[in-house]
């Protein structure tokens, strides 16, 4: 399955809404996004996975990237809406505790 996804900004709050399949095949698409979510430095950015049916290692790379370089500038990164496998991947690797809403 393919990626999809948008950015909607709100006053200083920007979401990403991530629907599909985030994967070593559809995690490059995401990049320049995450570049430029970055680069605008966004104080508060919401990530709303509600729409993402499967992720694996380099989709959650994607994500800590974007967690990393957001925190450098002062941002605040936090995942919503993570469901069924995404979820089960994110307690696994304790991240669920990192990006809680």
């Amino acid at each position: 399955m393919p990626i999809d996804f948008s950015r909607t900004d709100q006053d200083d709050v920007s979401t990403l809404r991530i629907a599909g399949t985030l994967d070593v095949n559809t995690a490059p698409q995401l990049a320049p996004v995450i570049d430029k979510l970055v680069d605008d430095r966004r104080s508060r950015v919401v990530v709303d996975l509600s729409g993402l049916d499967l992720i694996d290692s380099s989709g959650v790379a994607a994500l800590v990237a974007l967690y990393k370089r957001s925190r450098v500038h002062g941002g605040q990164v936090t995942v919503t809406g993570a469901r069924d496998q995404p979820l089960a991947i994110f307690k696994l690797l304790r991240m669920d505790r990192v990006f809680s809403a």
